[in-house]
């Protein structure tokens, strides 16, 4: 499970359908099925996984958080990922992090800010967001902005209080969070079975190998490791008498298998 073997089944999938769109195109379409997918821990992962799409001529829509701890967005490495990946065809969003806001109103406004400061930043025009954790709050809300589209809106989302696989709604939502299909497995009869489908996938989840979620998190951890090395060593002149030491513990694990990705 969650291999590029496995993710390359869905994409073979949602192209069958002939419904495959994005958030833009689909506010007027009867049918659809958008992919989606919100980057959490690794700009690396996210890259590896539209160079997948792209390998299927398929594109899709990576939503960024700006503020997070895990990797910085506007650094020069990150930022030169994200620009190859729209100039491919990738559609580019903000992942929203409310950072504890629960006024609706102050929501939108740090909204508006965000997507203008990376829009700046990046050259081209960021004018879609999805929420990081929504708050029920902020899902009831349905949050709607002039020339923004917000991937919960009720176009692309149908909010209930209480969502289980059985749940009647208009859209169906499919969402690997947690290394869990919680909704349903994004198979030709969860996706075929219903007119409008939106699915949620996060690229730190998914990697050549797959695996299971500890597994996962095991290579991601030393992935991030490896990162941070070269960080340092492309900053630090004397780190490189320590490089090798470190780039060995990183790479290698403590039953000496050699970390793949």
């Amino acid at each position: 499970m969650f291999s590029f073997e496995d993710y390359k089944e869905i994409i073979r999938i949602i192209k069958s359908t002939g419904a495959h769109a994005n958030y833009k195109d689909a506010i007027n379409k009867d049918k659809f099925v958008i992919m989606r997918h919100d980057v959490e821990y690794s700009v690396d992962r996210a890259y590896a996984l539209s160079k997948v799409e792209e390998s299927m001529d398929f594109s899709s829509t990576f939503f960024f958080q700006w503020t997070n701890n895990s990797y910085n967005i506007l650094s020069k490495r990150n930022m030169d990922m994200i620009k190859d990946m729209h100039e491919r065809g990738q559609n580019i969003g903000l992942h929203f992090a409310l950072n504890g806001l629960t006024d609706m109103e102050l929501v939108r406004k740090q909204i508006v800010k965000e997507m203008d400061i990376l829009s700046e930043m990046f050259g081209f025009r960021v004018d879609t967001f999805s929420i990081h954790r929504p708050s029920k709050d902020a899902l009831r809300e349905n949050i709607k902005l002039p020339g923004i589209i917000n991937a919960y809106q009720d176009d692309f989302f149908t909010f209930a209080e209480n969502v289980d696989e059985n749940t009647e709604v208009k859209v169906k939502y499919l969402s690997d969070a947690n290394h869990i299909w919680r909704y349903g497995y994004p198979d030709e009869k969860n996706i075929k079975g219903h007119d409008k489908v939106q699915i949620l996938t996060h690229p730190f989840a998914w990697s050549k190998r797959g695996g299971d979620n500890f597994d996962n998190y095991k290579y991601l951890i030393k992935e991030k490791e490896i990162e941070l090395i070269d960080s340092i060593n492309g900053e630090c002149k004397d780190f490189v008498e320590y490089l090798d030491y470190f780039k060995k513990k990183a790479v290698y694990s403590p039953k000496g298998g050699k970390n793949e990705k």
